[in-house]
């Protein structure tokens, strides 16, 4: 089920959208900077892959030596070499990023999930629908249950939520990711 996005340039939603994603952005590189500092134990504007391993992780990003590895190859980097603040910035940034659309997506999940069974049913996903003033026949909420269902168990799990909300697609808010 398609939400139509709001069409107006100046519309307060999108303006509030729009500091709420700048006031994060400050505070993610805030928390970024931090973690940069303190496990620049040497403070020398750098970190070495142990570092950065334990900045990561502090982070509430478990890497394995492999993916330390493949960022270090990267940037063209070995693993005696460091690695300055704006390298760290753009290997952070994007999971930070993935990090909280996924939960984004799972409050999402929730308010459609209302019985709390870590599922959603096509009395669930009818029950939105009639909120939002969608007009769906039976049929066709049962088609997108069918769709989204990869287990074919008749509910939607948050991964088959999730893989759905994150398809590519036309509209301005799809993600080519998945």
């Amino acid at each position: 089920m398609a939400l139509s996005p709001v069409k107006s340039p100046s519309s307060p939603f999108k303006k509030q959208a729009a500091r709420r994603r700048h006031r994060m952005e400050d505070e993610q590189i805030a928390e970024m900077k931090e973690a940069f500092s303190i496990f620049d134990t040497e403070h020398t504007s750098s970190l070495d892959a142990r570092e950065f391993k334990a900045a990561m992780r502090a982070m509430g990003f478990e890497l394995s030596k492999q993916e330390v590895i493949k960022i270090y190859s990267d940037f063209e980097k070995d693993l005696t070499d460091k690695l300055d603040f704006e390298e760290f910035q753009a290997v952070v940034m994007p999971r930070m990023s993935q990090k909280e659309t996924r939960e984004e997506i799972l409050k999402i999940f929730r308010l459609f999930d209302e019985d709390n069974l870590g599922r959603i049913s096509f009395k669930n996903l009818k029950r939105v629908a009639t909120e939002l003033g969608e007009t769906l026949m039976d049929e066709e909420l049962i088609e997108m249950v069918e769709e989204a269902d990869q287990d074919q168990d008749g509910y939607i799990t948050f991964d088959d939520f999730y893989r759905v909300m994150r398809k590519r697609g036309d509209g301005p808010l799809d993600s080519d990711e998945d």
